[in-house]
């Protein structure tokens, strides 16, 4: 009962259902794509694929409320001063410009799709993947450098160390690797599949099977629900 219950109040909150909607939505595919891989008209696998692709497309109508809320963040987070490393700044500024950009390019080519607007679509979904896969990309960026500077305050001799009570010093420290660490492999696997839908000719755009983008995105899911239980602040 208790497991059901946190199940329950994970998803009385957007983030909580968003997460656990992008986790089915990439494992239908997984198994989907295994299926159909190893049996072309394998009809249980093609259902999986056209439910991972409602569940996406479910997602997708929920981010057209998203804007508000990343205009506020980026707006409180402004130009990053409370930041003590440059390098951090400046990354973390430009990535949440490419957030902020990639929600109205998204909603106009999901309007488009729909009918409601006449836009080339193709462009425009396009363009949300490039912020998409900028945004991961300074992600990667921004982990491997806190990794980097973590490590070298790890290596520093304990006396130095300054931590939040009552948690010892190098323990904190060892967490926040750990977080960074995460954060760096979940990106990692969504920049191999943002990539996967950039216009063919670029890298590996368009090459990678269903069951490989579901697998990808099944661990970067894995990984976000795997930090947002253990590693984010409980909210009332």
């Amino acid at each position: 009962m208790a497991a059901l219950s946190s199940l329950a109040s994970a998803l009385e909150s957007y983030r909580g259902r968003d997460r656990l909607i992008r986790m089915l939505g990439y494992c239908c595919q997984l198994v989907g794509g295994v299926l159909v891989a190893q049996s072309p008209g394998s009809d249980t696998g093609t259902r999986l694929l056209t439910l991972s692709s409602q569940l996406s497309h479910c997602r997708t109508v929920l981010r057209l409320f998203d804007d508000l809320t990343m205009f506020l963040y980026t707006k409180q987070y402004g130009l990053g001063a409370q930041e003590e490393d440059i390098f951090v700044r400046c990354v973390s500024v430009l990535g949440n410009a490419a957030d902020q950009l990639y929600y109205p390019c998204e909603h106009l080519a999901w309007a488009s799709d729909a009918g409601v607007l006449r836009l080339d679509s193709t462009r425009w979904w396009t363009l949300s993947t490039a912020f998409w896969g900028l945004s991961l990309l300074l992600g990667v960026a921004r982990s491997l450098w806190m990794v980097v500077k973590l490590r070298q305050k790890l290596r520093q001799p304990p006396e130095t160390l300054i931590g939040r009570p009552p948690r010892s010093p190098r323990k904190v420290l060892e967490t926040q690797v750990l977080a960074e660490l995460l954060s760096l492999l979940s990106n990692v696997a969504d920049l191999a599949i943002s990539v996967h839908w950039l216009p063919r000719g670029l890298l590996w755009s368009g090459r990678l099977p269903p069951w490989l983008l579901g697998l990808l995105g099944t661990i970067s899911s894995l990984l976000t629900i795997y930090q947002a239980v253990w590693f984010e602040p409980a909210t009332p």
